[in-house]
């Protein structure tokens, strides 16, 4: 499969808003750089009209390039950084030396899945998990990505995490990342989340996403968390947090922590 990758450039107040509307239409991958950032979209799926709808709210320009699907690690590769969240969590790929001190190591193989760590979101994500007891505990990991906050539940002792995604190549990079990090108890599926029993019911959720795909997903997820379980949501601007307040209130959820990183926020609920 062929990919655009698209360099958008734009003024630094403008880009989370606008990441955000791109990553509602099916954009991926973002890469930010010194002059805004870079995204990418199936060459199949590709269309240049969502781009101009979104110029004419925000002052952007930006540059379509298509990518043969077997330079696509080689662009990873050049790009990809190691990450460090204090001593809990070190993320890296494989073509990077290990970290000093960490609690937590996780190989990453950068391909085209959201989930390094470097975004606000899963960093989000990742700081909150990290005051949740994962031992023992049922996890769902909902649009898991490259797998990596299914991996990083696992080596906190969780007893068994379901990661699904609708994008094949996620799946397979979840797997391949279980594998590389020796994880054995992550359960990967190719989908939407009707394709998770109704009769399943978890400990935690994770499920960084996006706005809508959260928003229209609340109610099922309260039916498959536990009573007393938590679940984690990221991927929403912070201009929506009355909106996703009031939607999971709504629904029956208890909210226990909000964070914020740049224009992004998390939350974390309980049942």
């Amino acid at each position: 499969m062929n990919y655009y990758k698209i360099s958008i450039t734009t003024a630094a107040e403008s880009r989370d808003v606008i990441l955000a509307l791109l990553s509602q239409n099916g954009f991926d991958g973002f890469e930010e750089d010194d002059f805004g950032f870079k995204t990418y979209m199936p060459e199949e799926n590709y269309d240049e009209t969502v781009l101009k709808e979104i110029s004419k709210q925000f002052d952007f320009s930006y540059k379509s390039k298509l990518i043969p699907q077997q330079n696509w690690n080689a662009i990873w590769e050049a790009n990809f950084q190691p990450i460090q969240i204090g001593e809990f969590c070190g993320i890296r790929a494989d073509f990077h030396p290990s970290f000093d001190k960490v609690t937590h190591e996780i190989t990453i193989n950068p391909k085209m899945a959201f989930g390094t760590g470097h975004h606000e979101t899963t960093m989000s994500m990742m700081e909150i998990m990290q005051t949740i007891d994962f031992k023992d505990k049922t996890v769902f990991d909902y649009g898991c990505g490259t797998g990596i906050l299914a991996i990083l539940a696992a080596k906190m002792g969780a007893k068994s995490i379901l990661a699904i995604d609708y994008d094949p190549l996620s799946t397979e990079n979840t797997i391949e990342n279980c594998q590389k990090n020796e994880i054995t108890q992550v359960k990967t599926l190719l989908g939407e989340l009707s394709v998770v029993e109704n009769t399943i019911d978890f400990d935690i959720i994770l499920a960084n996403i996006n706005r809508n795909v959260i928003l229209n997903s609340l109610p099922s997820l309260f039916l498959k968390t536990k009573q007393n379980g938590q679940v984690l949501i990221s991927g929403v601007l912070d201009t929506d947090l009355d909106l996703l307040r009031n939607t999971v209130e709504k629904i029956g959820f208890s909210i226990l922590k909000v964070i914020n990183k740049g224009e992004w926020i998390c939350m974390q609920l309980t049942k």
